[in-house]
């Protein structure tokens, strides 16, 4: 007979990692592509360094900005709603305490519970605090998962800045008669190598993570180039 392990390994879960790992790479990915978009359909248009240069450094500012901006505005609406709801759970624990206690007590019984072990797990938890049980069994709140819009906005717009300094690093330092194209393949490896490190940490295939990156990402920076192209001529012309 096989002799069961006492000793189980910690379980290390996913799930948490949804929403911190979300923004993130979101922001990451937009701060890459959008920069990289921007500088190479200006340098198709024939700018100069100088030129180039000046346009992802605005690029940077503004989307971080706007990425900040968004996420804040976002976050703030999902905030609101939250506390809308915890100030009715608290009017309702206030004024109708028992009807509150069956509604627990209902969640539980869905949950698998026996009637008179989730009367009794309802009436201790509620004791300890009736408020966040409520908050967490009924509406799905919990403090760790609570919108926080400043926290959002600044992670947010850090993450484009990181993103979008890619770009601008190569254009920097690559020959200026080839920065667009040092910029793509560059921006392209970044991109490929942050989407398969998300698909990891997510517990999905590598490959496609960063394949499903890459495919966008090479189609945003090749129509901004043709965009800069055309202008381009259309201007020398």
């Amino acid at each position: 007979m096989m002799k069961r392990d006492q000793h189980k390994p910690a379980e290390q879960h996913r799930s948490g990692r949804a929403g911190w790992l979300r923004a993130a790479v979101l922001g990451a990915n937009d701060g890459i592509v959008s920069t990289a978009s921007l500088v190479v359909g200006v340098a198709a248009a024939q700018s100069d360094q100088r030129q180039v240069l000046l346009a992802g450094l605005a690029g940077l500012v503004g989307g971080a900005m706007s990425m900040a901006a968004g996420e804040y505005v976002s976050v703030s609406s999902q905030a609101d709603t939250e506390a809308a709801d915890l100030a009715k759970e608290r009017w309702e624990l206030e004024h109708y305490p028992e009807g509150e206690h069956h509604e627990l007590v209902g969640i539980y019984v869905k949950r698998g519970l026996t009637r008179d072990l989730a009367d009794q797990v309802a009436t201790q938890l509620a004791a300890h605090d009736a408020l966040a049980t409520h908050a967490r069994d009924e509406l799905g709140i919990t403090d760790a998962l609570r919108a926080r819009p400043v926290q959002a906005a600044l992670a947010s717009a850090a993450a484009f800045a990181v993103g979008a300094v890619v770009p601008i690093a190569v254009v920097l330092t690559a020959p200026a008669e080839t920065a667009g194209r040092w910029v793509t393949a560059l921006s392209l490896l970044c991109l490929a190598v942050l989407g398969a490190v998300a698909a990891r940490a997510g517990g999905a295939s590598m490959l496609r993570g960063a394949l499903r990156v890459c495919v966008w990402s090479a189609l945003a920076m090749a129509f901004t180039a043709a965009v800069g192209y055309w202008f381009g001529a259309s201007v020398s012309g």
